[in-house]
């Protein structure tokens, strides 16, 4: 993470150097490693705030959980794992249902 105005921006997990630039700009908070982009955030209008991008944290696969059901799988821990996306029509399709249930 970088520290910029109060705020902690995230940096990715393979970054070699603990020294980077910090560029800030009006609207954007750009990090440099030896000249090269490494990661570019929105400004944060808070203070005390942290924005991780997703893809700057490697998901660690070693904790395991076990669903009940014979199946094993990887235990989601936190900022930056990954979930399953889905169109916004499957949430319309689940509210619309609810609401069927709710006039019956």
């Amino acid at each position: 993470m970088v520290s910029v105005g109060g705020n902690f921006y995230s940096v990715p997990d393979a970054t070699r150097r603990r020294t980077v630039e910090a560029h800030t700009l009006a609207d954007e908070v750009r990090t440099l490693e030896d000249g090269t982009l490494i990661a570019a955030h929105l400004v944060l209008e808070s203070r005390h705030g942290r924005l991780v991008e997703p893809g700057h944290r490697i998901i660690h696969t070693g904790r395991r959980r076990h669903d009940g059901q014979g199946e094993i799988g990887t235990l989601v821990l936190g900022v930056g794992d990954k979930v399953a996306q889905r169109p916004l029509a499957f949430y319309d399709a689940i509210g619309q249902a609810l609401a069927q249930e709710l006039r019956a």
